[in-house]
């Protein structure tokens, strides 16, 4: 039994919402992971720059990998709390706007589609149809006289994908030296964890492309370069105070 046209436009719409909400997540994903590999190679950087010990690094590592994880995960709560709490705020204006300037407001309209084109009888038959139903109208309002679109992401959610990208990706710097604490690896652990970091900044410069719709290669070289520029800084201001004090 085939199915109706109303029902596949229905699939496609929540299939196409589903995708756009990934999207919106993988973002968030994706920035948070690049501020947690950074940011904590960087410690690790600069300890090695040190000359530190491995419990050292551990310590200095982590303690910077739960701390700003979870600053960056408030910073992202709180932001997008505020678009949503900004976009209830220019709503609830704009409904009482449409309530008590009912004639200025749905002039409003008529200039906003006279400027899309509509002339005439049409237009007047558009501004109709949008001002019959008030909450159409608060829509359009807010769409087309402020640009603004509501905030679908959830505050919380948004705050958990940071903080969980930042401990996913900013622990791959310190695995080698967890390792080493617990096991004794006869190895250059600053170059294994360089190696480590290197692969997790090349998948998130891919991901990074997938959410931008970028050049894959020029997103992954730029997340590379950047991210060794802060690491090669940090080593560098590592190296000349453990010269100066120690």
């Amino acid at each position: 039994m085939s199915s109706s046209p109303k029902h596949e436009a229905r699939m496609h719409g929540s299939k196409h919402r589903l995708v756009n909400r990934f999207q919106e997540y993988l973002g968030e994903f994706v920035y948070g992971g690049i501020d947690g590999s950074v940011t904590t190679f960087a410690v690790v950087a600069g300890a090695a720059g040190a000359q530190l010990d491995s419990a050292v690094v551990i310590i200095l590592g982590f303690a910077n990998l739960l701390a700003d994880g979870f600053a960056m995960s408030v910073g992202s709560y709180l932001s997008t709390k505020s678009e949503k709490e900004n976009y209830n705020k220019h709503k609830a204006i704009e409904y009482w706007e449409v309530d008590h300037l009912p004639a200025k407001e749905r002039q409003e309209i008529r200039e906003i589609y006279e400027a899309k084109g509509f002339k005439g009888e049409m237009l007047e038959k558009v501004v109709d149809v949008i001002t019959e139903d008030r909450d159409r109208w608060v829509d359009v309002m807010m769409k087309e006289e402020l640009d603004m679109t509501e905030e679908t992401k959830s505050p919380v959610a948004m705050g958990a994908v940071t903080f969980l990208s930042f401990l996913l990706f900013g622990f791959i710097p310190l695995l080698v030296y967890v390792i080493d604490y617990s096991a004794g690896l006869k190895i250059n652990l600053f170059v294994w964890s360089s190696v480590m970091t290197g692969v997790v900044f090349c998948l998130i410069g891919y991901l990074k492309a997938v959410v931008n719709q970028t050049r894959v290669l020029r997103s992954i070289l730029e997340t590379l370069f950047l991210g060794g520029a802060a690491a090669v800084l940090a080593y560098v201001v590592g190296d000349v105070l453990e010269n100066l004090f120690v």
